[in-house]
């Protein structure tokens, strides 16, 4: 009853006229910038941010959110019609979405991930009312060594689980550690690695930081790439998936929705490593499984269920224990600070309204999508064919109104430019720009949460080992840390003797 009494308050909150019309314009733009190839939603965040900044905070996360898990509807349209995932999440979908579209049934191809992304996406919020206040109550029981144990463990992971060289991951995770060092050092008050600059003193903000790395070097990889591409033509008959559709489809479903679940939760897991697992499995239960990849339902209702329901558990970790788990919940964490709120254990009792209203808004938001992709597939169709060099000049000033609006400070402005072109050649030479962003929000927390730690043990680092849940987390790093080091090279031997054979 108590869960139930919070989700009900909830829903008072998202339903006031001003957070129901900002979880709407949420889920809009998280189809759009879904639908258009080369836009993510952690650019479009990046972009937002600063307008957020004279917004309440509700609205503002309930908005980011929106974004977040609309893109993974939005992200399905383009990959079935153009064989181009408009989200890097719904890659897996081009496989046998597209394949279904060539074959005249583009129709159940959009209607199955758009009812599958709703099923997901309401059974996900159930999960998290479920595993909330648990995690909130065991995270309350933390202290500096559990923090910093906790966040080493979870940047080991991120860097584990990054899609180019771990090497590389670790590299960009390091700068975003040191960014978050410059200016005044909040203990002791001396200012470090300011250069001679007074704007700096006050330390790297997040909007020219997180809009230059992905708007502008964003928008520098896209018009260097640019390739037209041509929607396949078909009649947008059937939406509604027929009998069999579903009878194949409902297992994928359910599978996919547990699947994105549990992995959304984990640090450097979500929406894209839960899509692929999916398809995985069900190709491996699929009594066909040589027919994957020719237009197989269940090759886009797993995946594509799978991808919305870890987009909505990832929020778990960032709301009970303030650890952003990918860039897109580290950017909205950084939102949430501009707002002086910082997510974690406390956050379910200080700030009740945010935490429940924005839990209820994915209830609202779910509703509001299927409306917003099965009927609008006509229009975001149209939408695929505005030329790009109509779109970026539009961002570009965008882009500059908002870094400058939040501070008037001109400074900003030159600051995202540097870290445009710092983002442009990170890009460039295969280096994520996720571990930096997540370093970087999480590096303050991660430097006082060690020199908490060290002070109360008068300098031992035996304190995060004689703590049992420091412990357990720090030993788990280190484990990863041993396995990700052993494991090339165990290959590589592994190789050798082939060869040798």
């Amino acid at each position: 009853m108590d869960a139930l009494a919070s989700v009900l308050y909830g829903f008072q909150v998202v339903l006031q006229p001003d957070n129901l019309m900002f979880c709407f314009l949420g889920c809009l733009a998280g189809t759009l910038v879904g639908v258009l190839p080369g836009i993510g939603p952690g650019t479009t965040m990046a972009l937002l941010i600063p307008f957020s900044y004279h917004m309440t905070p509700t609205a503002a996360v309930i908005m980011f959110a929106g974004i977040y898990y609309g893109c993974q509807y939005g992200g399905s349209t383009t990959s079935i019609l153009l064989n181009i995932p408009g989200e890097v999440t719904s890659i897996v979908t081009c496989l046998d979405g597209y394949q279904m579209a060539r074959q005249g049934r583009a129709g159940p191809a959009l209607g199955i991930s758009a009812f599958g992304s709703f099923i997901a996406g309401t059974l996900a919020v159930c999960g998290t009312i479920l595993f909330a206040k648990p995690i909130v109550n065991i995270a309350i029981k933390f202290g500096p060594p559990e923090y910093f144990s906790l966040l080493c463990m979870g940047f080991i992971i991120i860097t584990y689980l990054a899609t180019a060289s771990m090497p590389r991951a670790i590299i960009s995770a390091l700068m975003g550690i040191f960014l978050a060092t410059v200016g005044m050092d909040p203990m002791s008050g001396v200012t470090r690695f300011t250069i001679g600059t007074i704007d700096l003193t006050e330390g790297v903000g997040i909007i020219p930081l997180s809009i230059g790395l992905f708007g502008l070097s964003e928008i520098a990889v896209n018009v260097e790439q640019m390739v037209p591409a041509e929607v396949y033509k078909t009649r947008f008959k059937g939406l509604f998936p027929n009998l069999k559709d579903w009878k194949d489809s409902i297992g994928p479903i359910f599978r996919g929705t547990g699947l994105g679940f549990f992995l959304g939760i984990l640090p450097g897991g979500g929406a894209l490593i839960s899509s692929f697992v999916s398809y995985a499995v069900e190709k491996k239960v699929s009594k066909h499984p040589e027919k994957f990849g020719t237009g197989m339902i269940e090759g886009v209702a797993g995946p594509e269920s799978a991808n919305n329901a870890g987009a909505q558990s990832a929020f778990i970790p960032l709301l009970t224990l303030g650890m952003p788990t990918n860039i897109v919940t580290a950017l909205l964490m950084g939102a949430l600070m501009l707002h002086g709120i910082a997510p974690g254990p406390f956050m379910m009792r200080e700030h009740p309204d945010l935490f429940w209203g924005l839990i209820s808004s994915m209830y609202v938001g779910n509703a509001m999508l299927v409306i917003l992709n099965l009927p609008l597939i006509g229009l975001w169709v149209r939408v695929l064919k505005v030329p790009t060099y109509f779109l970026y000049p539009v961002i570009l000033v965008l882009i500059v109104v908002g870094v400058y609006s939040v501070r008037n400070n001109v400074f900003d402005i030159y600051l995202m430019i540097f870290f445009g072109i710092l983002g442009y050649f990170l890009r460039k030479f295969d280096f994520e720009i996720a571990p930096l962003t997540i370093a970087f929000v999480l590096g303050d927390i991660f430097e006082e949460a060690m020199r908490q730690s060290l002070m109360m043990s008068n300098g031992s680092f035996s304190i995060f080992f004689s703590r049992p849940i420091s412990a357990v987390f720090i030993i788990m790093a280190m484990l990863l840390a041993a396995i990700s080091i052993i494991a090339p090279s165990f290959r590589k031997k592994q190789l050798k003797w082939g060869d040798a054979d």
